[in-house]
């Protein structure tokens, strides 16, 4: 009996474990095996199923490089662009794929790197890419998609990394669409989409950390961020948020938040102190906005910074010395603010400091010797201050590191002494300074440096010669004088040579040939000779500017081989020939300048282009010897006059990646020559006056409806002046003066609003002068118009002058003829004395100088005449005496 319990005991238990046993094992073959198990098991597809879908992603977009130029190879980024789904092919495993990441057990697809890859195409909402779930990483940064974001983004409710920066989408992204994205960690939002975001609280990302949100037309600020606790780095540059900056950043984040990007936005107000809690901030930047008051002393207290960027704003006061407790701070911007005081002394103290930017302000005084400290300072401006100092030569002997040093704008002066620049340097600029006396003719030996500006300065002696490795040379408005040196044409790296308003004499370089310039100005010197023939074909000049000197002969014609170029002045020189033709076949050329010269001949085209001059919105060619028609076939033709699609705030430079060269002209507005220092691609104006042009206007000038100034006087223009002149609506000044035109003033002229000045005067124009608002205020402009009646002229129009009746009394008569007699005799005496003088005085000069030979020759050969015609006449008189006294002597003595 006993012995029978026992046994059924044993078989139960023996049961049971038998029983269990097979659940796990059917368990254990229910789950695989995986050295990490997923959580995601109940929506695992298969992994055939992920590749299809992955092929048929890539198969929805074509591949370009120009695709990823913009977000990728044109920025500084460690990543090089390369399409990655061109490896991917059918039939192998696609957690090989480049840019795949596949779970641990290689079953289904959690990361997805696509950035840079060269895609481009629409990505729709039905694309496959939305059918992979367990997709936890997504980069498609760099990429050109078109469209707007596809909603069906938010069904990838497992995304913990979201990159989608540079993806060229556009148009409205309500931000709702990523409510279910609890997992959210990084969240990479860029360029061209309106982000609208939540009114409810009910969006939150308790899981954040990194939020980008660059430049998606935010308005405010995303205040349900307070609930992300964990936020590292916060980027909302780029926006138009205003307001000021929220107080509760140093509630919330005050052991999290290492980074704070706020640039280039609308914030007002000051820095609130609650930013000074963020104790683990290392990079502060909110430059680019419209905050005010006094930089918080506060900012001492964040000791892990080592970034500190605010400039352009509106902050007052002195530089706080806080700032020198940073003893982290690498880079340090307070530029374009209006900070005033000197530069603390203690910034010296920052030996980590590498780049220390404190241009535009107010600052004073001398530059702190105490930065020689910073042996590793690499970039120095404080350019656009009232720093009063003498060159710092103790910093270039200080640092080894210094590439770039900006003292533009100051007011340094003295001498340079005999010091070189050291090797490392790349830019100097000391331009808008005090500086003097004669560079040391060591100064650029054994120089690297690339950029050069020394304009604005008062040095004088010879020109420095620049190291072979600078691009930008500017030496403008000084006092260097001598030639050119020949040395120059060794930095065959220029690409802007400015050496304009100095005195340097003798003819420009034949050795320029070899300069590879984009930018040649040697305006306002005293050099003479020829132009010489250096433009050679394939050369990248964009402006030329030779004007004010003493430079002769005729244009070589090798400047038909600039093709890029903009900009020709050459005015106020001496140069002769016939009006050079050839140059309308540039494609480019903007402005035209050969005023002031002895060109002369008539204006033809050459006849080779269907457009001459196509870009062409400054034609000056005043006060020259040309003649004939006025050049109808060239502004029939001036298609830049006429486009009304031309942008007005566009003006004309030569731009390079560090340095700009503005362009300006010297032109005649409204009566007197102004020189613009800026060109605006639409301003428009034509001078031909002080020439010898006649003949009619053409009817056709009333097509360059863009027109803003005409100067066609001092000619011998006949005819009426044409009614399309009405047509000029932006027109702003008209000078038809001393010409011979005739007829009414068109009604039309009297309409253009734009027009504030205008000169009429010394012309035949008759009739009724019409009015009109902007005709009531020009002063003089009808004048030397006999027959022109009407306002503004005192002599009203159909009122004929009577004349005075005749006396009546004989008397007065009588002593009226008297006295006009006496008046007739007196003017008649009085011209031919006056005759006598000026043609004596005259001839004496002549006979003087010589000049003109013609008339010399004439006047001696009538004096030659002369004086023969008295000898012979005192001859024959004399012979006459002498037989008259014989004839008596013979009759005496018979």
């Amino acid at each position: 009996m006993t012995r029978d319990v026992w046994v059924f005991l044993f078989l139960s238990l023996l049961s049971f474990l038998i029983s269990r046993h097979s659940i796990i094992i059917a368990v254990a073959v229910a789950v695989p095996t995986s050295i990490t198990s997923s959580p995601y098991s109940s929506q695992r597809p298969s992994p055939a199923s992920e590749c299809d879908a992955l092929l048929q992603f890539s198969q929805s977009f074509t591949i370009s490089r120009d695709a990823s130029a913009y977000y990728c190879d044109d920025r500084l980024l460690a990543n090089t662009s390369y399409p990655k789904t061109a490896s991917w092919k059918n039939g192998t495993n696609c957690c090989s794929w480049d840019g795949v990441t596949c779970h641990m057990s290689k079953d289904y697809v959690i990361g997805l790197d696509l950035s840079c890859s060269w895609l481009q195409g629409a990505l729709h909402s039905n694309n496959t890419l939305f059918s992979l779930q367990n997709l936890q990483r997504l980069n498609l940064a760099g990429s050109e998609f078109s469209g707007s974001v596809p909603p069906t983004l938010g069904n990838l409710d497992r995304l913990s990394s979201l990159y989608l920066s540079g993806i060229n989408l556009s148009g409205t992204v309500d931000f709702d669409m990523f409510a279910r994205l609890k997992n959210l960690e990084e969240l990479y939002l860029a360029r061209n989409l309106n982000v609208m975001l939540p009114n409810d609280g009910n969006c939150s990302f308790p899981r954040l950390k990194d939020l980008s949100l660059y430049g998606v037309n935010l308005t405010e600020f995303p205040y349900f961020l307070s609930s992300s606790r964990e936020l590292e780095s916060l980027d909302l540059s780029g926006n138009k948020i205003s307001g000021p900056i929220p107080e509760w950043f140093g509630r919330v984040w005050s052991n999290t938040l290492t980074n704070l990007d706020l640039y280039s936005n609308n914030f007002t107000g000051e820095i609130p102190s609650s930013i000074c809690q963020l104790s683990s901030l290392r990079g502060l930047f909110l430059f680019d906005n419209r905050l005010n008051g006094t930089i918080p002393r506060c900012l001492g207290n964040l000791s892990n910074l080592s970034g500190l960027s605010l400039y352009s704003n509106n902050f007052t006061g002195e530089i706080p010395s806080s700032i020198c407790q940073l003893s982290s701070l690498s880079g340090l911007s307070f530029s374009d603010n209006r900070l005033n005081g000197t530069i603390p002394r203690c910034l010296g103290n920052l030996s980590n400091l590498f780049d220390l930017d404190l241009s535009y302000n107010q600052l004073q005084g001398p530059l702190p010797r105490s930065l020689a400290n910073c042996t590793i300072l690499w970039y120095l401006s404080v350019r656009y201050n009232e720093i009063y100092d003498t060159f710092p030569h103790w910093l270039l002997n200080a640092t080894q590191a210094l590439k770039s040093l900006y003292l533009e704008s100051n007011m340094f002066h003295g001498v340079i002494n005999e010091i070189p620049l050291p090797p490392q340097l790349e830019y100097l600029s000391l331009s808008s300074n005090q500086f003097s006396g004669q560079l040391p003719i060591v100064f650029f030996r054994n120089s690297n440096v690339e950029f050069v500006d020394l304009a604005n300065n008062n040095f004088d002696g010879p020109l420095p010669i620049p190291p072979p490795t600078v691009w930008f040379y500017s030496v403008a408005n000084n006092k260097f004088s001598r030639d050119i040196p020949h040395q120059l044409c060794n930095a065959t790296q220029l690409d802007i040579v400015n050496l304009s308003n100095n005195s340097l004499t003798g003819s420009i370089p034949h050795c320029f040939i070899n300069l590879r310039a984009s930018v040649l100005d040697l305006r306002a010197n005293k050099l003479v000779g020829h132009i010489p023939d250096i433009f050679f074909s394939g050369n990248d000049l964009r402006t030329i500017r030779l004007s004010q000197n003493r430079l002769e002969g005729t244009l070589p014609r090798s400047l038909v081989n600039c093709k890029n170029l903009e900009v020709l002045d050459l005015s106020e020189n001496e140069l002769e020939g016939r009006f050079p033709y050839w140059l309308d076949t540039l494609p480019n050329l903007q402005v035209l300048d050969l005023r002031s010269n002895k060109l002369h001949g008539l204006i033809n085209s050459s006849g080779k282009n269907n457009h001459p001059f196509p870009k062409l919105h400054i034609f000056d060619l005043s006060d020259n010897s040309f003649y004939g028609h006025l050049p109808a076939k060239y502004i029939a033709n001036f298609i830049a006059m006429k486009d009304k699609a031309r942008s007005a705030s566009q003006y004309m430079w030569v731009n390079h990646t560090q340095a700009t060269y503005q362009d300006s002209i010297t032109v005649v507005m409204k009566g007197f020559a102004i020189e613009l220092v800026r060109i605006l691609s639409v301003f428009t104006t034509i001078d031909l006056s002080r020439n010898f042009f006649e003949g009619d206007i053409p009817e056709l000038i009333g097509d360059l409806k863009l027109l803003k100034g005409l100067n066609i006087s001092h000619n011998n223009l006949t005819g009426r002046i044409p009614f399309s002149v009405g047509n000029l609506t932006n027109l702003e000044w008209l000078d038809l003066s001393s010409n011979k035109l005739n007829g009414e003033i068109p009604r039309g002229l009297a309409d253009l609003t734009m027009l504030s000045w205008l000169n009429l005067s010394d012309n035949h124009l008759e009739g009724l002068i019409p009015q009109g608002r902007q005709f009531d205020t020009f002063n003089h402009p009808f004048d030397w118009n006999p027959r022109l009646c009407g306002y503004p002229l005192p002599k009203a129009c159909g009122i004929v002058e009577q004349q005075l009746p005749p006396s009546t009394s004989p008397k007065d008569g009588e002593e009226k003829a008297q006295f006009e007699h006496w008046i007739e005799w007196w003017v008649v005496a009085m011209g031919y004395g006056c005759g006598i003088s000026f043609g004596i005085s005259s001839g004496y000069i002549m006979l003087e100088a010589r000049r003109p030979k013609w008339l010399v020759r004439k006047v001696e050969r009538w004096l030659v005449r002369m004086v023969e015609r008295k000898r012979r006449k005192k001859t024959t008189r004399s012979k006459k005496n002498a037989a008259r006294r014989n004839h008596a002597r013979r009759s005496t003595g018979g």
